[in-house]
Formats: C-alpha cells, sequence, structure tokens
C-alpha cells in the first residue's frame, strides 16, 4: 500500500464515515452484527470483497497492522480509520457531514494529476469514486462523469460546470485551482 497524501485520506474516510461507523458500532455492540453482515455482502457483491474480508477479521478481533495487508489505498484507509475509531470515538469522521469542498479539491486534483500522468492506482481509485459519485446523484453524479473529462486535460470551466449548481461550479472551480497549482511545480 502507497502513501496517500492526508487530504486524499480525509476524503476517503469522509466519503466512507457511514461504513465506519456502522462497524466501530457492530464491534462494541454485537447485536449489530446481522446489520453490518448485510452490508458487508452488499460490498463484497459490488466489488468490494477484499474490504468485505478485511472489516470481517476485524470485528472477529484482529486489531493488528496485519489486516492492512493486500489492501489497497482506499481500503487500507477505510480499515485504519475503523482501527483507530475502535480505539478512540473521538477519532470516528462525522456520518452526517457533507463534503466539502475545500477538502476533496486538493485531494481530487491530485488523484486527476496522478491518473493524467498515467498511474494505474490513481486511475483506479478515481474510477471508483465516480461509481461512487454517479450513485449519490445529483452534482456528485455531474462530477463522476466528468472524471474522464479531467484526467485526458479538460480545463474549461464552462464545458465542466454545465448543468451545475453553484456549489457544484464552486468544487469544479476549486479543483481546476488546484490542478493549475500542480501543472505550475
Amino acid at each position: 500500500m502507497s502513501k496517500l497524501l492526508p487530504t486524499q485520506k480525509q476524503q476517503i474516510v469522509q466519503f466512507h464515515a457511514p461504513l465506519i461507523c456502522n462497524v466501530v458500532t457492530a464491534c462494541h455492540n454485537r447485536a449489530l452484527l446481522p446489520e453490518l453482515e448485510s452490508i458487508l455482502d452488499t460490498y463484497a457483491k459490488n466489488g468490494w470483497a477484499t474490504l468485505a474480508v478485511a472489516i470481517r477479521q476485524v470485528v472477529n478481533g484482529k486489531r493488528d497492522i496485519s489486516v492492512l495487508a493486500g489492501l489497497d489505498n482506499e481500503d487500507g484507509a477505510i480499515v485504519e480509520a475503523v482501527l483507530s475509531g475502535i480505539q478512540d470515538a473521538s477519532t470516528l469522521p462525522d456520518p452526517d457531514a457533507k463534503p466539502d469542498a475545500a477538502l476533496a479539491a486538493p485531494g481530487l486534483a491530485s488523484m486527476i494529476a496522478a491518473a493524467g500522468r498515467g498511474s494505474p492506482e490513481a486511475l483506479h481509485m478515481l474510477a471508483t469514486m465516480s461509481e461512487q459519485m454517479v450513485r449519490a446523484g445529483g452534482d456528485m453524479a455531474k462530477l463522476g462523469g466528468m472524471m474522464r473529462k479531467f484526467v485526458d486535460g479538460e480545463r474549461d470551466a464552462d464545458k465542466l460546470t454545465k448543468g451545475m449548481s453553484v456549489q457544484g461550479q464552486e468544487l469544479v472551480y476549486s479543483i481546476l485551482t488546484e490542478l493549475g497549482k500542480l501543472a505550475r511545480h
């Protein structure tokens, strides 16, 4: 597992906050395990089998760093957040928090830039995030649908923000600003 930038890791953890909180809650209240099992079955059926296996190991008592072996960056960030949350509930992300454009833009821009340079890991992470964004609907679906354009070098704000709300447009502008900063370095 390679190292993520702090903003990328925070974004992944916040995006998966409901799952992370459900796992930690089920670890402390075993009566919730059947509900968690149902969630993990769904994750496994949707391409997240490795993550589901790692979470099941944590739920069954494996709480050391070896549970991270073989996980990609995204899965590893999720499991690390679960392990931290089990030890200290104050580290848990807020499952009801709305995405913060200031936090999302640098992380997305870094992944877009890396994917544009041909990083297979960044391409995989963006593809996974794009699928989740599309399922979320609204501006997130539009943003998820345009990731390929970003990777391919599209930087025309008018084209990228067409049909988006003001909040969605601000996120796209923030991503474009961050991409501009990365291009200068």
